[in-house]
């Protein structure tokens, strides 16, 4: 099932990764909406320290990065159906054990298993989809993941609402389960395509790895997530602590900078079809280093908060584009190279947040979200050696 098959066979395994995206934006983005109610509902009267608050994004990550880095190798030899409909299944699971938590230890079970789900699905999505639109990679793949900041958003502000109208995170959790569900039904029938060629055999990750290209790639990615997770992760408490924006305001500029996200991911759509990807991703790269320092130290609130929203539509392609670049660049990687390369991501959006606060606490929030802007200049570097290596690289 390649792209050159008809388009009424396509589109309803697009359609469903497309929401298994949504479904993976549910496992990592409901539970931080909750954390101050969990603390107060399973922590008792004294509630719960922000050390075991924090453990229990940290054990949602822990899931998924186990969840790529165990399954990955898997899918290349039994297939995409198992990771596709079991990721699903488990971010359900996971949603159905915390409608029944009663424990903090329950809760952190619960976001282990959704995160392990989360992390099949980032794992199996891109290779499917890769597989299916392989002469327009490029854009498929930044659509795939503009569809995980449309979940994101969706969530956000479900949980917000649910939150301000005094539904607790139990019957939201029950709420958010259908989705997964239908979509792990869906996959259990939809027709998967293979995912490498059955003309080319799948090249060794012990061969790959030391490629100076595809070690390139990897740090590429790794810097997209770091760059995106620095600024996601912090914002909402910087505008409020530092702008001094409302906590609602300061809320919905997280929501600004995934609305931001969607638009750059789906505005691939109306860019020319000659545009190389790395010249894209360079300029992107450039951007986002001159909206970060903005963000950090305009003397207007106002302007550092557009600088924020701002970043996240320039940095929207880094992430999915390497990906596409990486696609085409080895064709035969196979699931494997996709999870090794979405391990390296996440890596990046579990170590920047820490690096920014950290840096914060020994001077300034300014400084700590102005130390990200390291990633994209790194990033910036590193997209001029990969293309004066590999002309036109991206189109390959």
């Amino acid at each position: 099932m390649q792209s050159n098959q008809p388009t009424a066979r396509i589109w309803p395994l697009m359609l469903f990764s497309y929401l298994g995206m949504m479904a993976l934006a549910i496992a990592i983005n409901f539970l931080p909406v909750f954390l101050t109610t969990m603390s107060t509902d399973l922590g008792g009267s004294t509630g719960l320290s922000d050390g075991q608050l924090g453990l229990i994004g940290s054990m949602t990550f822990v899931g998924l990065v186990c969840g790529i880095v165990l399954t990955g190798p898997l899918a290349d030899r039994i297939g995409a159906r198992i990771f596709a409909v079991g990721g699903n299944a488990l971010i359900a699971v996971g949603l159905a054990m915390l409608h029944r938590a009663s424990s903090y230890e329950w809760v952190m079970a619960s976001a282990f298993v959704m995160g392990f789900g989360a992390g099949s699905l980032d794992m199996i999505l891109s290779p499917v989809v890769s597989a299916i639109q392989s002469s327009k990679r490029t854009l498929s793949l930044n659509l795939l993941h503009g569809f995980y900041c449309i979940g994101a958003v969706v969530t956000i502000l479900v949980s917000t609402v649910a939150l301000k109208n005094g539904i607790g995170w139990r019957e939201v959790s029950l709420g958010l389960l259908p989705l997964p569900l239908f979509i792990g039904v869906a996959f259990c029938v939809v027709r998967l395509p293979q995912l490498i060629h059955e003309s080319t055999t799948r090249i060794r990750m012990r061969k790959l790895i030391l490629k100076p290209v595809f070690i390139a790639l990897m740090i590429a990615i790794c810097l997209g997530g770091a760059t995106e997770a620095g600024m996601a992760y912090w914002l909402p408490a910087y505008a409020e602590k530092t702008l001094g924006f409302s906590r609602f305001a300061s809320g919905m500029g997280l929501v600004g900078f995934s609305i931001a996200m969607v638009v750059g991911r789906m505005g691939i759509l109306l860019l020319p079809a000659r545009i190389n990807t790395v010249t894209l991703m360079l300029v992107c790269s450039v951007a986002t280093a001159i909206l970060f320092p903005i963000a950090s130290f305009a003397g207007s609130k106002e302007i550092a908060m557009a600088a924020c929203v701002l970043a996240g539509l320039t940095g929207s392609c880094l992430w999915p584009s390497t990906l596409a670049v990486a696609a085409d660049r080895y064709p035969n990687g196979g699931a494997t190279m996709f999870g090794i390369l979405a391990a390296m991501g996440n890596l990046g959006g579990i170590v920047m947040p820490w690096i920014v606060g950290t840096v914060a606490d020994a001077t300034t929030m300014r400084w700590g979200l102005a130390t990200a802007t390291l990633c994209p200049v790194a990033m910036v570097v590193l997209l001029v050696w990969l293309g004066r290596r590999n002309k036109m690289m991206g189109d390959e």
